[in-house]
């Protein structure tokens, strides 16, 4: 009988173990729906900014008449898939962004959430496919949380979807959120790994470098901060030893969690006022939001109804529900329903359960092994390898690592005329062999200084035939006097913060005829 006792005794103490361990880890990966409302508001949000950005260099870099004409597109790039290489006139890249600035705005405000939030990303997969050369992290990494939107119940809380739900729940936890917190942690722990395997991460040295890249990074605060070293010096420390701490945001809960988040935010946010790195501060910040517990929300709510927000932003919601139409829903049929409508309603459940829980799951164990084989781990089986490409989730978190870019640079592209004139077919301007005065005179974008990055550092040498191929034909299309032949030199100048003076290295990159082949030597 002593001995009964004792056996039951042990599965009780192993049985209360494995509770309190499954509530810990169902705990950990549990985010606060109102946190999942302002990450869905806030990728509604980046969706536009990022197509009202784009939309400067439209022509440029989604039409024929840009960089990468749909021939070169096909003829470079295998298996191109993408509705934004249908046509290469304007006005079909423009009413696709418009289209796509409808679904991201629907994603905003939450009406039709899943399906906006669906289309929204088979559109940036349409148009990061349409040219790959303009893509940086902050691309890859929107990409990537709106996949995994997909599969998370963004609707539930202020949306206009919202008014299906009798009563939002009060946090959720499944393997769709696990999935986004895991993805955050992923990509900050494969980055902190890449940095470890240099040297200046870990000597103070790398932001100093970092900013003394004055043509293609540091701008605004930026160039203030650039001469102050030793406080550089402190930052590298600093944003080192928060992604070695990144684990952290998972196993943290609660007021400690927030801390470390904002720490994250912060820092994030610093990028944003001293790096020209497009979105990617804001896209990682929207990302964070998910973290912060239900003790942030319910004290930001205290505030939001004592300054009298509260209200109005109800007020608002609930004008735009009227105002809205409200979709049929299939869980709405009635329980006695013909056989048909049975069978559409058992398997629109078998399909929410695959689309829920099966293909989360699935990705989730790619995603973490496509994050192990970025940094020499693991191999991701071949069939995995073809799902990742093909959702476009395969992932290696570089950025300035293992160190940052040791040389600074820009182009020039010297054009002679048909009066024996020259200019600057690249900045439209007189040609000048000095280092330019600012950065804005050297790259208008952060787009272009990836385009121009790109041909310079990358293998596909086409590219510096077809940039030179757009230069003529943009001077051409709008000037009397035609350019004759256009040569491009990169002006490549090494990155060394603490001298005055550093050498430029001029490297002839093409000499090309406005009247020749499309692609020449």
């Amino acid at each position: 009988m002593q001995e009964r006792h004792n056996s039951t005794d042990g599965r009780h103490r192993l049985s209360a173990v494995a509770d309190r361990l499954s509530a810990g880890i169902a705990n950990r990966f549990a985010i606060d729906t109102r946190a999942l409302a302002v990450f869905r508001i806030a990728l509604g949000l980046l969706l536009l900014t990022d197509l009202a950005l784009r939309s400067r260099d439209l022509e440029a870099f989604y039409t024929d008449a840009g960089v990468l004409p749909r021939a070169a597109l096909f003829s470079d790039y295998s298996n191109v898939y993408s509705l934004h290489a249908i046509s290469g006139e304007l006005w079909a890249i423009a009413l696709l962004f418009v289209v796509a600035a409808v679904f991201a705005a629907a994603v905003t405000i939450g009406y039709r959430t899943r399906l906006a939030t669906v289309c929204s990303w088979l559109l940036l997969l349409s148009l990061h496919a349409r040219n790959p050369m303009v893509l940086n992290g902050g691309d890859t990494f929107l990409r990537i949380l709106l996949f995994w939107a997909m599969f998370l119940p963004l609707g539930e809380r202020w949306a206009v979807d919202a008014r299906r739900t009798d009563e939002p729940r009060a946090t959720v936890s499944n393997v769709a959120t696990m999935a986004l917190l895991l993805q955050v942690t992923a990509m900050y722990v494969v980055n902190a790994i890449h940095k470890s395997r240099g040297e200046m991460w870990f000597n103070g040295e790398a932001v100093v470098y970092v900013f003394s890249l004055d043509y293609k990074f540091t701008f605004l605060l930026g160039d203030v901060l650039a001469k102050y070293p030793e406080l550089l010096r402190m930052m590298t420390y600093l944003w080192t030893g928060l992604l070695l701490s990144s684990p952290l945001l998972l196993l943290l809960t609660g007021r400690p969690r927030a801390v470390l988040a904002t720490a994250f935010a912060g820092m994030h946010l610093g990028m944003l006022v001293t790096m020209r790195i497009g979105i990617f501060p804001l896209v990682v910040v929207t990302a964070l939001v998910p973290f912060y517990p239900p003790v942030v929300w319910d004290g930001l709510g205290v505030l939001a109804t004592r300054a009298g927000l509260a209200r109005p932003l109800r007020a608002a919601m609930s004008r735009l529900r009227v105002s809205l139409p409200e979709g049929p829903t299939i869980s709405g049929l009635p329980t006695a329903v013909p056989a048909p409508q049975r069978l559409l309603t058992a398997g629109a459940a078998h399909g929410r359960t695959l689309f829920s829980t099966v293909i989360p799951w699935l990705f989730l164990v790619l995603v973490i092994l496509s994050n192990a084989q970025a940094v020499g781990y693991t191999q991701v089986p071949e069939p995995g390898e073809d799902a990742l490409e093909a959702t476009e989730t395969d992932q290696n978190w570089q950025m300035f690592a293992p160190e940052p870019l040791g040389t600074d640079g820009w182009f020039i592209a010297p054009a002679e005329l048909e009066n024996g004139s020259e200019i600057d077919a690249l900045h439209r301007s007189d040609v000048s062999w000095d280092p330019p005065s600012s950065h804005e005179d050297v790259y208008p974008t952060s787009r272009w200084r990836k385009y121009l990055a790109n041909v310079w550092g990358g293998d596909n040498k086409n590219h510096e035939s077809y940039l030179a191929n757009h230069l003529c034909e943009r001077w051409n299309g709008t000037h009397e006097t035609d350019i004759e032949q256009v040569d491009l030199y990169y002006m490549a100048q090494p990155s060394e913060p603490y001298n005055e003076t550093e050498p430029v290295d001029s490297t002839k990159l093409q000499e090309y005829r406005c009247d020749g082949e499309f692609i020449q030597d």
